[in-house]
């Protein structure tokens, strides 16, 4: 079940944080997400160090993310069952948003 602080906390969820857990549910680090992040949005949006590695410590302490190990010093993360849970919820709200803006 997911808290009610948890779920304040993350929806709505800003793009970057969207865009951070939506790209680890395939293990990966902070420049892998980044480059994910700029393929899927055809470099409209660009995560900075600073947002990224905030996002990815403050998502770990809350457990939507967990560290899965290091390569060439780099951490890498995967989503948890939590984070696919936040993460379902804000597809299901942008989807609202969308049918609602189309009359649906």
């Amino acid at each position: 079940m997911i808290s009610d602080k948890l779920k304040r906390s993350y929806v709505p969820m800003t793009e970057s944080a969207f865009y951070i857990l939506f790209s680890l549910q395939s293990p990966q680090h902070g420049y892998g997400i980044g480059q994910n992040v700029k393929s899927l949005t055809n470099d409209e949006v660009k995560i900075g160090p600073g947002t990224m590695y905030g996002s990815l410590s403050k998502m770990e302490r809350d457990g939507l993310i967990q560290f899965v190990g290091e390569e060439e010093k780099r951490k890498i993360y995967v989503i948890t069952e939590l984070g696919k849970e936040i993460l379902d919820i804000e597809i299901q709200r942008i989807a609202r948003l969308y049918r609602n803006s189309r009359g649906e």
